[in-house]
């Protein structure tokens, strides 16, 4: 076993190293420059289109609105309470700007993802559409890049039972045992039948559920986020400052931080931002593939909302509350330091806040993932493996409730980075294709503000 940890080890330093990371940043730099900056810019209409999209636009199983929900029930999760605490952690308050930086060419990325999983969906057997990486790459790409399709699907469908069950069920019963005294296999009991009443429905009752939760646990967790940079508002100046600096200058050791320097700025900030918001990864489009909109663009502008919402808006105030308050220099890492964060502002019902928010965020991780994986499985085995799918995962939730998970993380991170890399050289090879549809769209009624060169 120590073998085979020291073998997946070795891999998972590779796909989450310096060519991981620069094959993401500059896969969505690329987008950001062919589409002239246009999901920057167009940011507020995205917003527009995101109110619009509460209704029905075409044809598809939820609303576009619904959509983007069921992508946030699996990215706003545990990354933007223990992934933040662990960048700063290792790359200082600097990995904060790396951060954004992922973000801003992430919005790209995930852009021209949703609009590749409308462009090129399919319809199953069932007659609901299915669509992501893998079927952008069959029926976008040459057959000689297939061989890409059924590989982001293997990952997808392994690295799901890791990455969004496990690893999220085993973080909720952690933080109810130590903060509630909730032993962990009445958690793992709670946990599957609050599942299995939501994903037995499938995407439509998963997209009506993350519809309702997702936005309540995000503007909660907003105003509490921004209660405690309101208490600490004399030093966010400083925040701020030491969060720009960083990113440029190795930042010293102090308390409890052992120092870092740039290169783990970069590395954390960026490795942890993409955790968080998925860009590039290929599992929020297979959400976006089912969204009722006839337009590829359509859904794109409302797709890479995603990524400013999860990671300029949410881990911004993380990031900042855990330095602002002075927590970052205390030697605790992960959910721990955010809740430090939070019970230093706000003693008595900080750290309790930050246990709920996780337990809520993990468990509508959950929800999305288990789409993202019985699509991964579909695509091998048809709409027949939905059903077993569904309840082997249910199933699984107590075993990653319960279970030491050490290994199943290691696994499932290393798969999880193995699933960027077809989805990434599919949205390298299909770009020209992105380009055009948003020029076409620009040009006639998505906006004539944009030129259509």
């Amino acid at each position: 076993m120590e073998a085979l940890n020291n073998i997946v080890g070795a891999i998972n330093g590779v796909v989450w190293g310096p060519l991981m990371l620069v094959l993401i940043l500059g896969v969505g730099f690329l987008l950001q420059v062919m589409l002239k900056f246009m999901p920057i810019r167009k940011v507020g209409m995205g917003f527009k289109m995101l109110f619009k999209g509460r209704e029905a636009q075409g044809e598809g199983q939820i609303s576009p609105f619904n959509a983007l929900m069921t992508s946030l029930s699996a990215t706003i999760g545990t990354g933007n309470i223990a992934g933040v605490a662990t960048a700063v952690f290792l790359g200082g308050p600097g990995a904060l700007f790396w951060m954004w930086m992922t973000a801003l060419v992430g919005m790209a990325t995930k852009y021209a993802e949703a609009v590749c999983a409308v462009k090129f969906r399919e319809t199953d057997e069932l007659g609901n559409f299915v669509g992501g990486p893998m079927y952008y790459i069959k029926n976008g790409l040459d057959s000689k890049w297939y061989w890409l399709a059924p590989a982001f699907a293997l990952f997808g469908a392994i690295a799901a039972f890791g990455i969004g069950n496990g690893v999220q069920a085993n973080g909720v019963a952690q933080v109810l045992d130590s903060n509630f005294g909730v032993n962990t296999s009445v958690t793992g009991v709670v946990l599957m039948v609050l599942t299995a009443a939501v994903i037995l429905g499938g995407i439509t009752r998963i997209g009506m559920v993350a519809g309702k939760l997702v936005p309540f646990m995000a503007v909660s967790y907003i105003i509490a986020g921004l209660l405690v940079l309101l208490i600490n508002i004399g030093e966010i100046g400083n925040a701020i400052s030491m969060v720009f600096t960083y990113a440029f200058t190795p930042s010293a050791a102090t308390g409890g931080f052992a120092g870092a320097a740039v290169w783990a700025a970069i590395r954390f900030g960026v490795a942890r931002g993409v955790f968080s918001n998925e860009a590039g990864l290929g599992s929020a489009p297979i959400a976006h593939a089912a969204a009722s909109n006839n337009s590829p663009v359509n859904q794109g502008l409302v797709a890479m909302l995603g990524t400013f919402i999860d990671t300029i808006i949410v881990c911004s105030i993380t990031g900042l509350a855990i330095i602002s308050s002075g927590a970052w220099t205390s030697g605790e890492s992960g959910a721990a330091l955010t809740s430090l964060a939070f019970e230093t502002s706000l003693p008595g019902i900080g750290g309790s806040l930050i246990a709920i928010s996780l337990s809520i965020f993990a468990f509508t991780t959950i929800l999305g993932w288990s789409f993202y994986g019985e699509k991964c499985v579909g695509f091998f085995f048809g709409s027949r493996a939905l059903m077993p799918y569904r309840i082997l995962w249910i199933v699984m939730i107590y075993f990653g409730a319960t279970a030491d998970l050490g290994f199943i993380w290691l696994l499932a991170d290393t798969l999880n980075a193995m699933m960027a890399i077809p989805n990434l050289i599919a949205l390298a090879l299909l770009s020209p294709i992105v380009v055009k549809l948003t020029k076409e769209y620009f040009a006639t009624e998505g906006g004539a503000s944009e030129p259509a060169e």
